[in-house]
Order: structure tokens, then C-alpha cells, then sequence
């Protein structure tokens, strides 16, 4: 009984949706669009070579597309930051793209702390 019971919780946990299930996709938005703005800036400052930055947008943009992708409130303010960050182009300005991460650092924060 107790083993149906411990399966049954683990099932429904699984079925949680909306900020909390979403905690996950935020961070690795957030964390793709810190990355993006230190290569933007590494970029500018000629340390990388074009190779390797077009790769990383590519990689980068794709993550922040998955994550926009996966979230459960398409109606939120974290979905609508990964939504614009997708708008942006690929030499956007680091401090541009730091803002959104900031942004989405501080939904991240208030929704672990709730």
C-alpha cells in the first residue's frame, strides 16, 4: 500500500504545472543570456574568433528557444523575456542582454523563495 501510494505522488508531482515547473527553463534562460552577453563583449573586444561566436549565438538562441518552448505560462512575465530575447540580434549589447538575465534572475529568485 504504501509503495502504490509513494508511486502515486511521485506521478503526480510529475504533472505540476506553472511557475514552479517553469523554475527550471528560467534558469537556463537566464544563464543562456548571461553567456551570450560575455561572448558579445569578448566578441567587441576582438578576443574571439567569428567561428566561434557564430557557433555560441547558435547554441545559445537554440537553448533560450528550448526553454521559451518548454515553459507552462506562456502568459508570464519570464516568457515574455525569453520571447524578446529571442527578438534580439545576435550582436545585441551585452548590457541589453544582462538586463534580461537580471530580469529573469529576479523571477527566479521570488518564485524559490514562494
Amino acid at each position: 500500500m504504501a509503495r502504490r501510494l509513494l508511486l502515486l505522488l511521485v506521478l503526480l508531482s510529475g504533472c505540476s504545472k506553472g511557475p514552479q515547473a517553469d523554475l527550471q527553463y528560467i534558469g537556463q534562460a537566464r544563464s543562456a543570456a548571461a553567456e551570450w552577453a560575455l561572448i558579445n563583449q569578448k566578441a567587441a573586444a576582438g578576443q574571439l574568433n567569428r567561428t566561434y561566436v557564430n557557433s555560441m549565438h547558435h547554441w545559445l538562441r537554440d537553448a533560450i528557444r528550448t526553454s521559451s518552448d518548454s515553459v507552462t505560462e506562456r502568459n508570464s512575465a519570464y516568457a515574455r523575456e525569453m520571447d524578446l530575447l529571442l527578438k534580439l540580434p545576435d550582436d545585441a549589447q551585452p548590457q541589453q542582454l544582462r538586463d534580461h538575465a537580471a530580469r529573469l534572475k529576479k523571477i527566479e529568485d521570488s518564485l524559490e523563495s514562494a
